[in-house]
């Protein structure tokens, strides 16, 4: 559980819901009764699926502009032109990827 809830919620840098996480972990780690563990274990992995579904469309953009960064150019009719980070972020097509992403998940 703390490899696959709280370190991937760790570096989303999700601090609070990390926090949350960790307490649900440590309530599923420290129940005796298997009934109780397994009700507990569904309820973490519901909220974690529901912070992944918050999350995915900043994930996605942020791997969408870090792509545009590498690439660093910009086709302005027959010129290329090298872009700042600001410049990546506007033109890395985030507005037409993510809303065409999310109505699927």
């Amino acid at each position: 559980l703390q490899k696959w809830m709280l370190d991937r919620l760790d570096r989303w840098g999700a601090t609070s819901w990390m926090e949350a996480m960790q307490s649900k972990v440590q309530d599923i780690l420290g129940e005796g009764d298997k009934e109780r563990r397994s009700t507990l274990f569904n309820e973490a992995c519901s909220a974690f699926a529901q912070y992944e579904t918050m999350a995915a469309p900043s994930i996605l953009e942020m791997a969408l502009w870090k792509e545009k960064l590498k690439s660093g150019w910009s086709n302005n009719g027959a010129k290329r032109q090298p872009l700042d980070r600001g410049e990546c972020r506007c033109v890395c097509g985030s507005d037409v990827v993510i809303p065409n992403v999310v109505q699927f998940s």
